[in-house]
């Protein structure tokens, strides 16, 4: 059957799939408590992600999984590292929470391909468009989830050895998967007549 330019094959429409992505939220780690997700299901959330556009098949990202003992120790280390360095008491407990109050996290690692012919910008759009897939493929799977960031992610001192980065890595965010304890309630969303230009001719 031909249909209409304009409209869309109803054999093809995903309403349950539209409604989730109209209505995600995310929960933040806070929110957050056990059980998290299993290896097998997480398996299942990552190999969602990595169905992302990826110009040259590069694979310019990779996944770095922090279970609950992992996070104890990361935890303790941000500590040390905020005492170390000065830190400000509320800057280092935003650290040091996200850690300890975690059932479980991926950190999402930019992992670039230098002086390659697709630009560095492409791949970090790449890895961007992975975060999102994992965040969502968590909340649709009916998890809790939350992407942040903040020093522990961004201050290279602590993130490389933390996670293990190489020299052109860097942490994208930090993603955390459990079980939702309260729905956090809705915030506002822009306003599309501020950031919508329709061209015409």
């Amino acid at each position: 059957m031909d249909f209409p330019a304009g409209t869309i094959n109803p054999a093809t429409r995903h309403d349950a799939a539209l409604r989730f992505l109209a209505t995600r939220r995310s929960r933040p780690p806070k929110m957050l408590g056990a059980p998290a997700p299993d290896r097998t299901a997480l398996l299942e959330m990552l190999t969602i992600a990595a169905r992302v556009p990826d110009h040259g098949k590069l694979t310019p990202w990779r996944f770095v999984v922090l279970e609950k003992p992992a996070l104890e120790r990361l935890a303790d280390a941000a500590a040390v590292f905020a005492a170390t360095h000065g830190m400000e008491d509320e800057a280092a407990a935003k650290g040091i929470g996200q850690f300890a109050q975690s059932p479980l996290c991926v950190a999402l690692i930019a992992a670039p391909i230098p002086e390659n012919k697709v630009p560095e910008i492409e791949q970090t759009l790449s890895t961007g468009a992975a975060g999102m897939q994992l965040l969502n493929a968590a909340l649709a799977a009916g998890w809790g989830a939350s992407w942040l960031t903040g020093w522990v992610a961004h201050d290279r001192r602590f993130a490389a050895p933390a996670y293990g980065l190489g020299e052109h890595e860097w942490v994208a965010g930090l993603i955390h998967i459990g079980t939702e304890a309260k729905a956090p309630p809705e915030r506002p969303r822009p306003d599309l007549n501020t950031i919508v230009t329709w061209v015409e001719a």
